[in-house]
């Protein structure tokens, strides 16, 4: 146990004294914040962004005629040429488009725009758009109905506020934040046991190439060896994702006090968050990053010790992390739709699924029975994955010169003591 406990501070402590580990702890919060702040500006000021477009309608319906509305990207001309013509006077301008309406225009792709380059998809949207709109009140001015008489009945501005009922009475039920936790949860786990997971593997390649690993096993166990640097390194994450967390509820804390104005909109989106229960997911968070990590960084390691480089890691790591990345790219798109539904239910109950798939469902509290099933498998997928690495890393690790494959470590598997 000592000797383990040996390679744990030293995996531990080799990594956290660099210069590069404590400049991250705080360059990461401040670069959050910073590209929230940008994204921010960006979609307040995209309008300013995009260029202004000029749009020469030719109408042969007569039914747009002086009916398009100029906006702040999109200013519209009545040509009076033809086509063919107008094709001609635009090879040689720049930001001028052709919007032609023919006769038939409610045939199927009848209505084209055409433009020296590519139209941009906000400038097609918003003549679309504009097109239905003028459409639809000229059907309804045919049918003796005055447009603007049924545009004043269907004006209204309902809001839907999502009430949770629960013991403790009803309460917002954060349906929005809740979506945002959930998958920045998913992606700070899929990031973290790729990065952490990989630096295990490089550490072993990397031993394992020098041949400091022949003099580390005279005085160890591979065993031993391999379950020090796992601990090591997922210890470097946890101090890692500690310290962001403490600095992301400090820097929480001073913007809730500096815009705690009312009426302020963000002091009003501080509080919202504020009643979001974070204890509770950020022990989960911590729950399905540990165990997430170990056990993706016993296979991690296994790899590593059956290569002799990195470039030779593809053909093993692809089947490994493919789990993985199917599930990071369902809880981006799909998951955070619908958290309770058997599809989200059964990927948060496979272990090489459940890190990413029940972190996205969390936030909504799912039921207690399903979080401690999935707890339990991850706890002895874990075991039983280290078990198996176990037996690979102590053969593969001092292999040299020979290319390993799957069929060849199934037999490091089974080789006796």
């Amino acid at each position: 146990m000592n000797k383990v406990l040996l390679i744990i501070q030293r995996e531990y402590l080799t990594r956290v004294r660099k210069k590069s580990f404590i400049v991250m702890i705080f360059v990461v919060p401040l670069l959050i914040l910073v590209m929230g702040f940008v994204i921010k500006l960006v979609a307040d000021d995209s309008d300013k962004i995009s260029s202004l477009q000029t749009v020469n309608v030719i109408d042969k319906s007569g039914v747009f005629v002086h009916k398009f509305h100029d906006d702040k990207n999109i200013k519209f001309n009545y040509a009076l040429t033809d086509l063919k013509s107008s094709k001609e006077i635009l090879k040689n301008s720049e930001g001028i488009s052709i919007l032609y309406i023919p006769a038939n225009y409610l045939q199927k792709d009848s209505v084209q725009i055409f433009s020296k380059k590519k139209a941009s998809l906000p400038l097609a949207d918003g003549i679309e758009k504009q097109m239905n709109e003028i459409a639809f009140a000229d059907n309804l001015l045919k049918h003796n109905i005055d447009p603007a008489l049924l545009a004043s009945i269907k004006k209204t501005n309902i809001s839907l506020n999502a009430v949770e009922i629960s013991d403790k009475g009803d309460k917002n039920a954060n349906v929005g934040p809740n979506i945002l936790i959930g998958i920045a949860c998913a992606i700070f786990i899929y990031l973290s046991l790729f990065i952490y997971g990989g630096q295990v593997m490089r550490g072993v390649i990397e031993e394992k190439t020098n041949r400091i690993i022949e003099v580390v096993i005279s005085s160890v166990k591979p065993f031993q060896l391999m379950l020090g640097k796992i601990i090591g390194v997922g210890l470097v994450g946890l101090t890692q994702f500690s310290a962001w967390i403490i600095l992301s509820v400090i820097s929480t804390k001073i913007a809730g006090h500096s815009l705690s104005s009312p009426g302020n909109p963000m002091a009003n989106a501080l509080a919202v968050i504020q009643t979001i229960p974070f204890g509770y997911i950020l022990g989960c968070f911590l729950f399905y990053f540990l165990s997430g990590y170990l056990l993706y960084a016993a296979l991690f390691a296994a790899v590593g010790s059956a290569v002799d480089s990195e470039t030779e890691t593809q053909q093993f790591m692809f089947p490994i992390t493919l789990p993985l990345l199917f599930t990071y790219i369902l809880a981006v798109s799909v998951l955070f739709r619908a958290p309770d539904s058997p599809l989200a239910v059964w990927l948060s109950m496979i272990p090489f699924t459940a890190p990413v798939a029940m972190m996205v469902r969390i936030p909504f509290e799912p039921p207690v029975w399903q979080i401690a099933v999935s707890m339990c498998l991850m706890v002895i997928a874990f075991l039983f994955t280290t078990y198996i690495a176990a037996r690979i890393y102590r053969v593969g690790v001092l292999m040299y010169g020979k290319k390993a494959s799957f069929k060849e470590m199934a037999k490091w598997f089974f080789y006796k003591e």
